[in-house]
């Protein structure tokens, strides 16, 4: 991404540079410089323009000739119609019609402590756990808004390293849980031992007492151990024989099922369901992806000493202290009433059996703030909305018989109802 060239052309000028991935030259529009956009050939998620953030430099139209042909226009969010970057933004260009005013394009990003913070965050981890770059934007995203994730993947994505290595670099306690179908609540939370030097019971804690969860396949318990999770994601504390244990914050549940394998599986209830921020999709690397992960984990090295090279770079109490600076990020009254009718309309929607429930705008404004303060702004623009709505809506919405029997994709569905509502202009 440092080489890079401009033209001007009827639509405008255009930034021509090399995706960091697969060295494919790639062309975007000026107005798109600082956002987050797909490389079509590896697939590479990146932020368009030089790393180093300065304003593109000129070059003379025989070079840009020269070029020209094997230069590929980058997959950006709410500009073409076949996008599909980070978190599963929407091609709000397939389904909106030409009056339609287009989604607002995201200035330039500045360099600030958020923004930096969150750079070294990404990059420390990527020294150790490669690609996957929506699940590492969407969970450090629900960690600074003070949510949870639930992710569907195969077995053998590297959930695990994930989580340790994150753990890591932010300081914080990592603990993981096995679900198994005759795992108890009290496996969970922990229980009532007696003391037999004291004569008299004292609390144990379970594996939930930590500040980073791994759930493990969640699917597999039944719905009574389920309900042990709900006031804890909900209120961060455990209540046992009428005492209440608060947990140390910051406090992520990620929360796995495999979404191949059902026998032996429960269906998540509605009310855990709704209470975890985000549902990501986590699927295979790509080529150039898996090529580096065979030359990094092929070494025989043991991880514990993979993970003791990784930095760490805040503290659990930084981290808090950006959540509550999170909240300051403004966001118009335009924006807010945009968040109010896309999930307003998850409930009129035909497709749609039960729609979002008010959880949802909250975490779409929680998301858009948290996203902004990454991006180096102090104001939330509709692209953050955008990209965050599919994760915050797909595991909201319960599809109807008519649009199951049709096999209608939901995040089919819901990018056509995102479509279908006016992105304000402010």
């Amino acid at each position: 991404m440092n080489e890079h060239t401009s033209e001007t052309t009827e639509s405008g000028e255009l930034v021509e540079f090399r995706c960091a991935g697969c060295q494919n030259l790639l062309k975007a529009g000026v107005n798109d410089l600082g956002r987050q956009a797909k490389c079509p050939r590896c697939g590479r998620i990146q932020r368009i323009g030089p790393s180093s953030g300065s304003p593109p430099s000129t070059a003379r139209p025989a070079n840009l000739a020269a070029t020209s042909e094997e230069s590929r226009h980058l997959v950006v969010a709410g500009r073409s119609p076949e996008a599909a970057p980070a978190m599963g933004i929407p091609a709000l260009g397939a389904d909106s019609s030409p009056s339609k005013p287009p989604v607002v394009a995201a200035p330039l990003v500045r360099e600030t402590p958020t923004k930096r913070l969150f750079d070294r965050i990404t990059s420390e981890i990527a020294k150790i756990y490669v690609g996957q770059e929506e699940l590492v934007l969407g969970t450090l995203v629900a960690l600074f808004s003070g949510g949870h994730v639930l992710i569907e993947s195969v077995p053998g994505l590297g959930k695990t390293l994930f989580v340790r290595a994150l753990g890591r670099v932010l300081g914080c306690e990592f603990g993981r849980i096995q679900f198994t179908a005759d795992l108890m609540p009290s496996d969970i939370t922990g229980a009532p031992i007696f003391d037999m030097k004291m004569h008299d019971f004292r609390f144990r804690p379970g594996p939930v007492f930590t500040q980073l969860l791994l759930a493990d396949e969640i699917n597999r318990s039944p719905a009574k151990t389920h309900a042990a999770l709900l006031e804890i994601m909900q209120e961060y504390r455990v209540t046992i024989d009428g005492t209440s244990h608060t947990l140390n914050r910051p406090f992520l549940v990620m929360a796995t099922q495999n979404p191949i394998e059902s026998e032996g599986t429960y269906n998540l209830p509605e009310a855990q369901l709704d209470r975890f921020m985000f549902k990501l999709i986590a699927s295979y690397p790509s080529e150039h992806e898996e090529a580096s992960i065979l030359k990094l984990h092929s070494l025989q090295r043991d991880i514990d000493e993979r993970l003791e090279e990784l930095q760490v770079i805040t503290c659990p109490q930084e981290i808090m202290e950006i959540v509550i600076q999170n909240g300051e990020v403004r966001i118009d009254n335009l924006l807010a009433d945009y968040v109010n009718q896309i999930v307003r309309l998850t409930r009129q929607w035909p497709q749609f059996h039960l729609g979002a429930s008010p959880r949802a705008g909250l975490a779409l404004m929680q998301g858009a703030r948290t996203l902004a303060a990454f991006y180096g702004r102090d104001y939330s623009v509709p692209d953050d909305v955008v990209q965050i709505a599919l994760p915050v809506l797909r595991h909201r919405v319960i599809l109807s018989a008519e649009a199951e029997v049709e096999g209608r994709p939901v995040d089919d569905l819901l990018q056509q109802l995102i479509s279908s509502v006016e992105v304000p202009r402010f």
